[in-house]
């Protein structure tokens, strides 16, 4: 929280006391539960151990980083407060704020700066710089690696997290250095890779990134939207100089193809409907296809003036999510691969019953237990999709901004439809909307049975 005191110096802003006095108060916290639990045996954790520091450090840090905006009053309310980091820290980017260059700079970088710690996850961070859990670390990691698979680079998890924590750091200086070569300032710069390597979305900006309308910094906001969408395991080999994984991988010429052929598609639909000339037509379909598929959550221009098979296209995309292993949100590409070439496999074995026939990808056969996973993951994200949009209906929202909510929070967007669209916010929500929606963030962030799991009874008895 205290980093951004260097900003509110510069630009003179009035928010250092509440950052310093929340991020003491933080830290005494901490250190007071530190030193009374100290002494306990460090017993070897288990998977339910596991689940519930995941978890309940992901509710706790967004409860004590919500202090900043209360303390200095920028967003007095706590639930909206709460809303908003938890917005940043699941890399969701949904805002409450209505002028956000209203808040001042230090509060608008640790705004960002959730995202980016959010973005590859808080529990790994603590793998990679403070040991301080010492044995038993892989639980964590299984769980808070988004995706199918958790393939790990190196035997010993804390070194996993460290060269992923390297391959992100490198990938947020490499965009910042070029955004400032564009034409922006170093803060919008560092809070924009901030935030686009966490497929985030919070921007410093009313307008979000269509404040910056140079077409230079709009493809580099898309080339690292795409690669903080990419297995960080194949940007690993990439630095290695093994390329061969890319051609060789499924997921990556799945996930590669089809923002390239939806990006077409929607550029030759819409563009009989708006004033864009062809490359800038390509451009923003691009740029929001990109956007959408990674969760990232930018946008350039406002879709729902488009076409309405545009839009349709987009709601659509709320659903798809990015890579297994990266700092995307959603169902994943790799799951929707597999559920898909299991249900062609299906209607094979139908006409052969006795043949068994695997489902294979990037050569491998995928085992009865991952593709059951995978069945039941996508059922339960759809039905939660479902009660979500119901009970926010039940709460006096219309119903296309209820379903743009409900797909957008799941899926760690930001932006929905209707009256969560993205030129609007989630301010003028009930507040019980706003926790419901929080919880859905926190839900899709930790893929649904990281959390879902700790309310079943099973889970509790020895």
């Amino acid at each position: 929280m205290m980093l951004g005191i260097g900003f509110s110096i510069y630009y003179g802003d009035d928010d250092i006391a509440a950052l310093l006095l929340s991020g003491l108060g933080t830290s005494l916290i901490g250190a007071f539960v530190w030193i009374i639990t100290r002494k306990t045996d460090r017993l070897q954790l288990g998977k339910r151990e596991g689940y519930l520091i995941v978890t309940l450090g992901w509710i706790i840090m967004s409860l004590f980083g919500a202090l900043p905006f209360v303390v200095h009053g920028s967003i007095p309310s706590y639930t909206d407060a709460f809303f908003e980091t938890m917005s940043g820290f699941t890399t969701t980017g949904a805002t409450i704020l209505s002028n956000i260059e209203a808040v001042p700079h230090g509060l608008l970088f640790w705004r960002s700066f959730t995202q980016w710690i959010g973005g590859m996850g808080i529990i790994v961070l603590s793998l990679a710089i403070l040991p301080l859990l010492g044995i038993g670390g892989m639980q964590l990691y299984a769980a808070e690696v988004p995706g199918v698979t958790k393939d790990k680079l190196h035997p010993r998890v804390k070194e996993t997290a460290k060269r992923l924590w390297v391959i992100y750091l490198l990938f947020t200086i490499a965009e910042s250095v070029l955004l400032m070569f564009a034409g922006m300032n170093f803060f919008d710069a560092i809070n924009h890779s901030f935030t686009t390597m966490a497929t985030g979305g919070f921007s410093t900006k009313n307008a979000s990134t269509a404040y910056f309308t140079s077409p230079v910094i709009q493809y580099i906001f898309i080339v690292f939207m795409f690669f903080a969408g990419t297995n960080f395991t194949l940007h690993y080999l990439a630095i290695h100089k093994n390329f061969s994984f890319f051609k060789a991988n499924t997921e990556f010429k799945v996930y590669f193809y089809f923002i390239l052929f939806t990006a077409l598609f929607v550029t030759l639909t819409h563009l009989p409907y708006v004033d864009f000339k062809l490359e800038e037509s390509f451009r923003q379909s691009l740029f929001h296809v990109v956007s959408l598929v990674t969760t990232t959550g930018y946008v350039s221009s406002d879709y729902e003036n488009w076409a309405v098979f545009s839009r349709m296209i987009f709601f659509v995309l709320l659903f798809i999510g990015g890579s297994a292993g990266s700092t995307g949100g959603g169902i994943k590409i790799v799951r929707h691969f597999l559920l898909f070439k299991n249900g062609l496999l299906e209607l094979k074995r139908l006409i052969h019953p006795r043949v068994v026939i695997p489902v294979r990808i990037s050569g491998k056969s995928v085992s009865p237990e991952i593709i059951s996973n995978v069945q039941a993951f996508f059922i339960i994200y759809i039905l939660i999709f479902v009660f979500g949009s119901i009970l926010l209906s039940l709460m006096g929202v219309d119903f296309v901004s209820s379903i743009g909510a409900a797909a957008t929070c799941i899926g760690n967007i930001g932006p929905g439809f209707g009256t969560v669209g993205p030129i609007a916010n989630f301010g003028h929500l009930p507040d019980l909307a706003k926790w419901l929606l929080s919880f859905l963030m926190l839900l899709g962030r930790l893929e649904l049975f990281t959390v879902l799991i700790i309310f079943t009874p099973y889970f509790w008895k020895k």
